[in-house]
C-alpha cells in the first residue's frame, strides 16, 4: 500500500527536511480509560492501524464505531542521520480530543483540541541517526462540554450529527529545523498600500542575524527586504510591490505571489530557510456592503460539512479535497462555509489557488448541558485557545474572508451575564485582537451576542420561496429576519444594529430519488433533511430557483450560504450524493445561481 496522505501538510511554511509518518501504527482501544495504569505507554499494543485515519474509519482499518473513551498509538522512526546539526521536530496537524505524547518515555508534549496542529521538538530526546520511538494516547470523551462539531454525542448518528473521530486524524510527520529557527509568518496583504507585511517570529533573537524576505511572481523577482532580528521578538518587515508587478487576488484571477524567507547569520550565511505564497486581496466594510478590493462580490457560498463515507472527517486523499471545490464551483458556488470543523489546511491551500472564498469557522458544537434555556450551553475556556490556535494557523491564506468561532449558539437573554455570553465575547475580541483585516461574526445564527460584531446573520429553512421572500425582505427596514428560537418568542440575540447580513443557511432542500419510489416521506432514521420533501426533481429545481432568487434579488445582502454541498449519511439534503456522485442536474442549479445579482452594482 502506497503512503496514506504523503503530501506536505503545512503548504504555506514549507522546508524541505521532512519525513511523513502516515501509515502503519501500531494501535490499542482503552474504553475505560485506565491504559496509563496498565502499562500501556510502556508496552507493545496488539492491533495495527493506518494513520491518519481515525478507528471509526474504514480506512483506518479498525472501523469501530463504539464509543472511544481512550485509543493509543505506538511507532518507531529513526530520525535520519543526515539531520546532523539540526533538532527534529514532532508535529500532528490534529488529533481529537484530548493528547498526550511521549517520545523514548518522555513526555513531549500535551494538547487539548480536536482541530488544530501542535509540535514538540525532540532535541532533548532523541537526536538525528537515533531511534524515537511515538506513544500517543487520545482521550476523547463523549460527555461534558467539548468542542466536537457535528459529532455525535448519542450511538448512533441521528439528525444533522454523524460518526464521531477519535485520535490521530491528520497527518504525523517529523522535520529538521536549525537550533535557531524561522517560526511561522504572518503575512497581511496590503491593497491600498501595494504590499505585504510580514511578522516573521523566530526562536532567538541572536546578535547579528537578520531576517530576509524575497516576493517573486511568474516572471521573476519582484522586490526584496530585510531587516534585523536581534532587536524585535518578531521582527517585522514590509515587501512593497512596484505598480507594473500588482496583481490582485479575487475569485477569477486568484493570483499567489511566491514568498521566500531566510533567516541570515552574522557571517551572511543562511542560517535557515522556507518558502511561502500570498495572495493581494483586501476586505472591508461600507455600510451594509462587504467588499472585495472594493467592490461588490456577491458570495454565493455552499455549506460544506467535509465529511466522506470512508474516511469521515479526514479526506481520503488529496485529490478528495480539490474535487470538493470544483464540485462547488461546477454548482455556481463561489466559496463555502467550512461548517463545524476547521478543515485540513491543504483544502486551504486549493482555494487560495482556485479563487474560492472562504469563512474559517470552529466545530463548537457540543457545549449543551442539558439544562434550561436559561443556561444550556456553557462554552469553556479551551474553546478560546484551540479557536486562537485555528486563526493562527490559517490567517495568512487569502481565501478566508472572514471569521465565525461559534454557530447556532442558543440561549434566552436576561438580566444575568452568563457562561456563553462571556465566551462569545472572549472569542470576539481574541479574534479581532489576532487579526483586524477581516470581518468577524460573533456566532453564526441565533444567539448574537455581542452588539458591536462586524456581521448579522440567519439562518432560515423555510421551503416555500413565497414565505421566505417575504421573511427576508425587511432588510430593507433595517429589521432582517432573524433567529428567536426562545419559548413564547423571547429574544435570544441583541437588536441589529444595521451591520452587513446575509443568509448563512437557507435551503436543505431534502430530496432522495430512490427513497421517494419507494414511498418514504418523513424523517426516519436512514433519512433527515428540512421541512417536507419535495415530491419530485422537478419540484426541487422550481423551490430552489424560488428560495435563491429571493436572495440574489436583495440588493442589500451581501450573499448567502446553501445548505449544502453534499448528504452526509443520513442527512439528505446536499446538490451531490455522500460519494460525489452526482445526483441533480448540476448545470441548472449553476444556471439559477449564475444569473447576476441585485448587490453586484460593480
Amino acid at each position: 500500500m502506497s503512503q496514506p496522505r504523503a503530501e506536505y501538510p503545512r503548504p504555506q511554511f514549507v522546508r524541505p527536511e521532512w519525513v511523513n509518518l502516515n501509515g502503519d501504527w501500531q494501535f490499542e482501544i482503552d474504553r475505560s480509560d485506565s491504559g496509563l495504569e496498565r502499562g500501556l505507554r510502556d508496552r507493545e499494543l496488539p492491533q495495527r492501524i493506518v494513520v491518519p485515519f481515525a478507528p471509526e474509519t474504514e480506512l483506518s482499518g479498525i472501523e469501530d464505531v463504539d464509543f472511544l473513551e481512550a485509543v493509543w498509538y505506538r511507532t518507531t522512526v529513526t530520525i535520519p542521520a543526515d539531520w546532523a546539526g539540526k533538532e527534529a521536530v514532532l508535529h500532528f496537524q490534529a488529533v481529537d480530543h484530548d493528547a498526550t505524547v511521549w517520545v523514548n518515555g518522555v513526555e513531549v508534549v500535551r494538547h487539548r483540541g480536536g482541530f488544530t496542529p501542535f509540535s514538540a521538538n525532540l532535541r532533548h530526546v532523541a537526536a538525528p541517526g537515533e531511534e524515537a520511538t511515538i506513544v500517543v494516547r487520545a482521550r476523547d470523551s463523549h460527555r461534558g462540554p467539548q468542542a466536537r462539531g457535528k459529532q455525535s454525542q448519542l450511538y448512533f448518528n441521528h439528525s444533522c450529527l454523524y460518526t464521531r473521530t477519535t485520535g490521530i486524524w491528520q497527518t504525523v510527520w517529523l522535520e529538521a529545523v536549525p537550533t535557531v529557527h524561522l517560526k511561522r509568518p504572518r503575512i497581511t496583504p496590503d491593497v491600498a498600500g501595494s504590499s505585504f507585511h510580514l511578522e516573521v517570529p523566530v526562536s532567538a533573537n541572536k546578535p547579528g542575524y537578520k531576517v530576509r524576505a524575497t516576493l517573486k511572481d511568474a516572471d521573476g523577482e519582484v522586490t526584496t527586504a530585510d531587516v534585523r532580528a536581534d532587536l524585535d521578538l518578531a521582527p517585522r518587515l514590509t515587501l512593497q510591490i512596484p505598480a507594473d508587478r500588482v496583481r490582485l487576488w479575487d475569485t477569477t484571477d486568484p493570483h499567489l505571489y511566491d514568498v521566500r524567507l531566510e533567516l541570515i547569520d552574522a557571517d551572511g550565511n543562511v542560517e535557515d530557510s522556507a518558502d511561502s505564497y500570498a495572495g493581494l486581496r483586501s476586505v472591508s466594510i461600507n455600510g451594509k456592503a462587504i467588499l472585495i478590493n472594493g467592490k461588490h462580490v456577491y458570495q454565493r457560498l455552499v455549506l460544506d460539512q467535509g465529511y466522506w463515507p470512508e474516511s469521515l472527517m479526514t479526506a481520503p486523499s488529496e485529490e478528495a479535497l480539490v474535487r470538493d471545490i470544483e464540485l462547488s464551483l461546477a454548482a455556481g458556488f463561489n466559496g463555502a462555509r467550512l461548517h463545524q470543523k476547521v478543515f485540513e489546511e491543504r483544502f486551504l491551500y486549493h482555494a487560495d489557488r482556485l479563487g474560492y472564498l472562504v469563512w474559517g469557522e470552529f466545530g463548537d458544537w457540543g457545549s449543551g448541558v442539558g439544562h434550561t434555556d436559561n443556561d444550556n450551553q456553557q462554552p469553556t475556556a479551551s474553546y478560546v485557545a484551540q479557536w486562537l490556535e485555528a486563526v493562527e494557523r490559517d490567517y495568512s491564506h487569502p481565501s478566508i474572508v472572514g471569521w465565525c468561532p461559534l454557530n447556532e449558539t442558543h440561549q434566552l437573554l436576561h438580566d444575568r451575564i452568563t457562561q456563553l455570553d462571556d465566551v462569545t465575547r472572549a472569542m470576539f475580541l481574541a479574534t479581532k485582537a489576532a487579526d483586524t483585516s477581516r470581518p468577524v461574526l460573533d456566532a453564526s445564527g441565533y444567539s448574537h451576542r455581542v452588539p458591536e460584531t462586524d456581521v448579522w446573520d440567519s439562518h432560515n429553512y423555510e421551503q416555500d420561496p413565497a414565505k421566505f421572500a417575504e421573511q427576508m425582505a425587511d432588510l430593507v427596514n433595517n429589521k432582517p429576519y432573524g433567529n428567536t428560537g426562545g419559548p413564547e418568542g423571547k429574544p435570544i440575540s441583541l437588536a441589529y444594529d444595521g451591520q452587513p447580513y446575509f443568509c448563512s443557511e437557507f435551503g436543505g432542500i431534502w430530496w432522495n430519488a430512490e427513497k421517494a419510489a419507494a414511498g418514504k416521506s418523513g424523517n426516519s432514521a436512514d433519512s433527515w433533511g428540512y421541512g417536507q420533501r419535495v415530491a419530485d426533481e422537478e419540484e426541487f429545481y422550481s423551490r430552489f430557483a424560488g428560495l435563491v432568487d429571493a436572495l440574489l434579488d436583495n440588493e442589500l445582502m451581501f450573499g448567502y450560504c446553501y445548505t449544502q454541498l453534499t448528504d452526509v449519511f443520513q442527512e439528505e439534503n446536499g446538490i451531490y450524493n455522500f460519494d460525489r456522485s452526482d445526483k441533480l442536474d448540476v448545470p441548472r442549479i449553476k444556471a439559477v445561481q449564475d444569473r447576476q445579482a441585485a448587490y453586484e452594482k460593480d
